[in-house]
C-alpha cells in the first residue's frame, strides 16, 4: 500500500491495473478551467479528472465560509464513488503545482478513512520529464461504492483555532508564503496578514529544487522545529482556503509524524468576521 508519495516509475508499472485509480487534479486559481483543458490536452493513461471547485469543495456561503470549504461527507463519497474508488482501490493523484492541489485529494481520502492514497512525487512535470506515456483518451470508469469512515479528529473549526492559537500546548502553522504571512502582499483575499499565534510554514519549503519532496529526514527536521515540541496531532495547519495546507499535512505524514490537523476554512474564512484579530509581521 502506498500512503504518502509514489514515484513516477512505480506509477508507470501500475497505472492501468484494475484496482488502481489515477486522479489528475491540475487546477489554477487564476483560471478555473485551465486544469480540465490541460487534462484534455494530455494526461497519464487511465487518469480521471477531479476539479477543485466542482468536486473537491462545498458551496461557498458569503461572509461565512472560506473560498474552498470542504464538501459534505455525502457529496465527497458521491464524487469518489463516481471516480471509481472503493475500499479496495489504490489511489494515485497528481497535479502540475508541486502537489499543492493533489494534497487536498490525498487529505480528503484520509479524512474519510481511505489510507491507500499517494501523491505522485514531482507531479505532471516529473511524469512528462521522464518520457512516460501520455494520452488524450478519456477513460470511462465504472462507479464503485465509496463508504466513508470519517476521522473527525483530523479537522478543526474556527472556534478550535481561536482557542488553541493561544495555547502553548498547540501549534498553528500557516502554509502560505512568508510575504502573505507577514501581510506584505495579498494577491487573493481582501485582507492581508495571518492568524495571531501562527508560525509561517510555507509549503514550498517541503520541495527540493527538482520539484520533488525532500527526504523524510529533512522534513522531520523541518517540522520538529515548526512544532516547537508539540505532537503532530496538536499542530493545526491552514493556508488561504484549506488546499495548500494539505501539502504540509502530507509532508508531516511522509516524515513519519502521523496525522496533523487541518483548519479547512483557513485565512479566507477567518477574515469573514471583522472582529477576529489579524496579525502582521513576523509575530
Amino acid at each position: 500500500m502506498h500512503t504518502t508519495l509514489i514515484d513516477v516509475h512505480t506509477l508507470n508499472r501500475h497505472h492501468q491495473d484494475p484496482d488502481w485509480r489515477v486522479i489528475d487534479a491540475r487546477f489554477s486559481l487564476a483560471d478555473a478551467d485551465q486544469g480540465a483543458r490541460e487534462y484534455g490536452e494530455g494526461h497519464v493513461p487511465g487518469a480521471v479528472y477531479a476539479h477543485l471547485d466542482d468536486d473537491l469543495s462545498g458551496p461557498i456561503v458569503r461572509g461565512v465560509t472560506g473560498r474552498h470549504p470542504l464538501p459534505s461527507v455525502e457529496r465527497a463519497a458521491e464524487v469518489f464513488s463516481r471516480l471509481g474508488i472503493d475500499g479496495s482501490v489504490q489511489v494515485a493523484v497528481y497535479d502540475g503545482a508541486g502537489g499543492s492541489v493533489a494534497g487536498r485529494v490525498w487529505w480528503m481520502l484520509r479524512w474519510l478513512g481511505h489510507d491507500a492514497v499517494a501523491v505522485l512525487d514531482g507531479g505532471w512535470p516529473a511524469w512528462t520529464g521522464a518520457g512516460l506515456p501520455v494520452t488524450q483518451e478519456v477513460r470511462e470508469v465504472a462507479p464503485r461504492t465509496f463508504v466513508p469512515n470519517v476521522r473527525a479528529h483530523l479537522v478543526t473549526d474556527v472556534d478550535g483555532v481561536d482557542r488553541h492559537r493561544k495555547d502553548a500546548d498547540w501549534a498553528v502553522l500557516d502554509a502560505r508564503t512568508a510575504e502573505r504571512f507577514r501581510g506584505e502582499q495579498e494577491p487573493i483575499d481582501p485582507v492581508a496578514g495571518h492568524i495571531p499565534g501562527a508560525t509561517c510554514a510555507s509549503f514550498d519549503a517541503n520541495l527540493g529544487e527538482d520539484g520533488c519532496f525532500r527526504s523524510p529526514e529533512e522534513l522531520r527536521r523541518r517540522f520538529e522545529g515548526l512544532f516547537g515540541g508539540v505532537p503532530a496531532d496538536r499542530a493545526i495547519n491552514y493556508c488561504g482556503s484549506g488546499v495548500s495546507a494539505c501539502h504540509n499535512l502530507l509532508a508531516i505524514a511522509h516524515a513519519g509524524f502521523g496525522d496533523a490537523v487541518l483548519y479547512p476554512g483557513s485565512w479566507s474564512e477567518w477574515i469573514t468576521d471583522e472582529d477576529r484579530p489579524i496579525g502582521t509581521g513576523e509575530g
